[in-house]
This record gives structure tokens, C-alpha cells and sequence, in this order.
């Protein structure tokens, strides 16, 4: 998801990180309430001391995000979930699960973790708002942080998945169904359907005047609407490839060439006549690497004839051979991490065929077609 985040610190054995696109947010919160909010508040003061009040509100935001994203993080490695690390980036945080929730009352758990902790901090701001007295900047910064957090919490109650208050909603329709995936589905419908209206509400204020927060509204409105759909697909997927192994869906017996073959041997009489663009490379009947379209497109069309396989083959390593009792859903997952678009499948470097995307693709497509779940076997 985040592209360009950078490891701050370790905590309760979490990565905290923060993706570049939180440097725009931070300096926006600290813009408006240096231009605007404080000098509302608290009239009289200098240019200097709003912006310090404003980098210290901006700070103690960006502990209070990570506090939220820790509370589901402290839950869900207690119901044995792994977790990537929290990510601080341009609409908020997030706590990177590696594992959907095994059960309804997990996910339930889960999910208000992060407003309760929000609460929590509403209340302890406005306590200590009120300690140090109805006036002052202390008094001041603090209500804001409990407002802040408040807004927080409610925010992330709104039943529209992912966020919070969608993650019980799926909670509890999958308590009733028993039936995630349905209930993913139905609470993924309930978050496109209020990102669309937040997007909508954004494009009027922003066409009425309402100037950048009617564009912030439709980002947001953006990034529900794909992260409700995204997490529903890709429960999808891993509902058509539950119990099957690389070995089903791979492509048996692959179109194979020698390594001291010309790569114009290979293009000429495997690549074109074949259609394929990926080729095992075996000797003695054993798979030594490969070469495909990109790696014969680095090398001069005029060397081909004299240029060898061996000379330019990708040798093979662990990102891109898998055994054919590998899980589908594991392939898939390296397909989706890894530099490699095909993985060759072996067994002690023996080829038994190779897997693409397509393949897993295809299968997936079939699957959804006829109706969820795996065929009868």
C-alpha cells in the first residue's frame, strides 16, 4: 500500500512508519491552525507562538493516530493476528494487518479498539483542559487534541467498511450468517455507498465555495471507496483458491530450450511459433533459469545469432521457484510481492510446469462465474 514510508521507531514491538504523504497533511493541520484556528482562540499572540502552539498540536495528533492504531494492533496480535506495522500517511494511520480475523468476535474486538482508545483520550485532554483552567494556551491546546480525538472516534463509528464502525457492522452481519465473505460483501456495499455520498458532498461544497475541504471530502470519499472494494475482491480471490495447490493451476509441461541455444533459436523456434514469452531454461533435465521477452529485448536484435541463453539467462532463486504443494493463495501472494511475474515450479529443480498471473486469473474468474467457493472435488 504505502510506496514510500520510513521506519521511525519500534514500539511494543510494532514498526511505526510514516509515508511521505503525511508530511503534506502535517503541514496543512499546521497551516490552518497557525493562520486560522489559534489566532480565533487565543487573539493577541505573536506569529512565532502560533506556529510553535500549531507544531505542538500537529505532534500531538500524530501520537494520538498512532495510540489508535496500536489499540488494534495490542488486539489483534492478542487473537494471533500478524501485524506489519502501523503507517502513518495522508488520511490518518492504519494498522497494516497481515491476517483477516478468524472470527466474528475477534474482528468486533479489533475494530473498537482504536475508538475506544480514541475516547480515552478525548476524556483525558478534557480532564486536563480543565485542570489547567478555562483560559491559556495549555488550556487551549488541550481542548483541541480532545475535540480532535473525539472526531476521531466518531469518524471511524460511521458503519461504511473499512473503517471501524464497517468492521463491527461486518462483525456483526458475520455473527448472524456465519458467512464472511457475505458479510464482507454487504459491508463493503455500506462503505461505497457512503464514500460516494461523502464524494458527492464534496463536490458540492467544493463547486459552492467550500474550497479545499470540498476537495478533501472527495479524497477521502476516493480512498474509502477503494479500500471497501479493494478488501472485498481480494477476499474474493482468496475464497476461489482456498484448498487448491500450484500444481492444479499451473501450466504443465512448458515449451523449455537449452542454455547454449542462440536467443534467435529461441525467439524463432519456441518464442513466436509457440506464443509464449517466458522460457525454463533445462539441461540434463534439470531447470537452471530462464529468459523472456524483456531479457532478450535488453540484448542488440543483431547479437541473437551469436549471443547464447546461458549468456544472458535469469539464474533462478527462492522469489521465483515454488514447489506444486504450495498453496494457491501463498503463489498468489508472491506473484504480488515479488520482482517476478511467472514462478517455475519444481520439484529439486526437476520442472513440472510453470504459474502465472493468468493462470491463477483464470481460475479465479471461473470460479466466480459458476458461484463462490471451490468446485466439488
Amino acid at each position: 500500500m504505502f510506496g514510500h514510508s520510513v521506519k521511525l521507531f519500534d514500539l511494543f514491538g510494532f514498526e511505526i512508519k510514516i509515508d511521505a504523504s503525511w508530511l503534506l497533511i502535517a503541514a496543512l493541520i499546521v497551516w490552518s491552525l497557525s493562520s486560522g484556528y489559534f489566532p480565533d482562540v487565543l487573539p493577541g499572540l505573536g506569529d512565532g507562538a502560533y506556529l510553535g502552539l500549531a507544531l505542538v498540536a500537529m505532534l500531538g495528533l500524530f501520537a494520538s493516530l498512532i495510540l489508535h492504531e496500536l489499540a488494534h494492533s495490542l488486539v489483534a496480535r492478542r487473537y494471533g493476528l500478524g501485524i506489519g506495522g502501523i503507517t502513518l500517511f495522508l488520511f490518518g494511520g492504519v494498522a497494516e494487518l497481515v491476517d483477516e480475523p478468524k472470527s466474528a468476535a475477534s474482528e468486533f474486538w479489533i475494530a473498537v479498539a482504536g475508538p475506544a482508545m480514541s475516547v480515552a483520550l478525548a476524556a483525558l485532554f478534557a480532564l486536563a483542559a480543565l485542570v489547567v483552567g478555562a483560559e491559556g494556551l495549555l488550556a487551549v491546546l488541550f481542548a483541541y487534541l480532545a475535540s480532535i480525538n473525539l472526531i476521531l472516534a466518531l469518524f471511524n463509528l460511521v458503519p461504511a467498511f473499512p473503517l471501524d464502525g464497517g468492521r463491527v457492522l461486518r462483525a456483526w452481519l458475520w455473527s448472524r450468517s456465519g458467512d464472511m465473505l457475505e458479510a464482507t460483501r454487504k459491508a463493503s456495499n455500506a462503505g461505497a455507498a457512503f464514500a460516494l455520498g461523502l464524494m458527492g458532498l464534496g463536490l458540492f461544497s467544493a463547486l459552492s465555495g467550500g474550497g479545499i475541504g470540498g476537495v478533501w471530502l472527495v479524497l477521502i470519499g476516493f480512498f474509502v471507496l477503494n479500500a471497501s472494494r479493494g478488501t472485498y475482491q481480494r477476499l474474493l480471490m482468496q475464497d476461489s483458491l482456498r484448498g487448491r495447490r500450484v500444481a492444479e493451476l499451473m501450466t504443465a509441461d512448458p515449451w523449455t530450450a537449452s542454455p547454449d541455444m542462440t536467443l534467435a533459436q529461441i525467439a524463432d523456434g519456441v518464442m513466436v511459433p509457440h506464443a509464449v514469452s517466458f522460457v525454463p531454461l533445462v539441461e540434463r533435465g534439470v531447470v537452471v533459469g530462464y529468459v523472456d521477452a524483456q531479457i532478450l529485448r535488453a540484448v542488440p536484435r543483431a547479437d541473437w545469432a551469436t549471443r547464447t541463453a546461458a549468456e544472458v539467462m535469469a539464474p533462478l532463486d527462492e522469489a521465483c521457484i515454488v514447489p506444486p504443494r504450495m498453496t494457491a493463495e501463498a503463489a498468489l501472494a508472491r506473484l504480488a510481492e515479488g520482482p517476478h511475474r511467472k514462478l517455475i515450479v519444481a520439484e529439486g529443480r526437476q520442472l513440472r510446469g510453470i504459474l502465472s498471473l493468468r493462470d491463477l486469473m483464470g481460475h479465479i474468474a471461473v470460479v466466480q462465474a459458476l458461484g463462490r467457493g471451490p468446485a466439488p472435488r
